[in-house]
């Protein structure tokens, strides 16, 4: 073990060690610690990617480039099903899912389509938040007077700037 952890050319000199790691469809630059390279894939951040890192029994201050099959293996199923692993329900970003009801957490280019997904169905339906989509108002209750404004409203004095009074 080297006396500095954090060194990279020890770790790249190493035979095992792959300098790009590609896990669920992410390319993962192997020089980066275990937590910081998985909070890389969409939909996984710091603390998802810590508590990811506790239930697999893996170390913390491993590169991601030193593991091997097996262990990308154990960390893929475990991100494809953390709830069966033991990580809490509120963790994962697909509570109660409308169509099958299950507790899921969606990852990568999915995460992107099912949020599209969600939206169009918003908008659909016709609901509060779709009719804020639709017209591209802030969504969750945030001011607009002066906040958010884009275009030719984006000053107050409008009228004047065009020269008359």
């Amino acid at each position: 073990m080297p006396e500095n952890l954090f060194d990279r050319k020890y770790y790249q000199k190493t035979p095992e060690f792959r300098n790009l790691l590609r896990i669920i469809g992410t390319s993962i630059e192997g020089h980066r610690r275990l937590e910081f390279g998985l909070s890389k894939i969409r939909g996984i951040g710091r603390r998802l990617a810590t508590a990811i890192i506790r239930v697999s029994g893996l170390d913390p201050n491993i590169r991601i480039g030193l593991l091997t099959e097996e262990q990308q293996e154990k960390l893929v199923e475990i991100i494809r099903d953390p709830v069966k692993y033991g990580i809490p329900k509120w963790m994962v970003n697909r509570q109660k899912d409308l169509r099958t009801g299950e507790y899921r957490h969606i990852t990568g280019n999915d995460l992107e389509l099912i949020t599209k997904m969600d939206l169009d169905r918003m908008k659909r339906t016709r609901s509060w938040k779709g009719i804020r989509h639709m017209y591209g108002l802030k969504v969750r209750g945030q001011r607009t007077r002066t906040t958010g404004r884009h275009g030719l409203v984006v000053g107050y004095m409008r009228k004047t700037a065009k020269g008359g009074k």
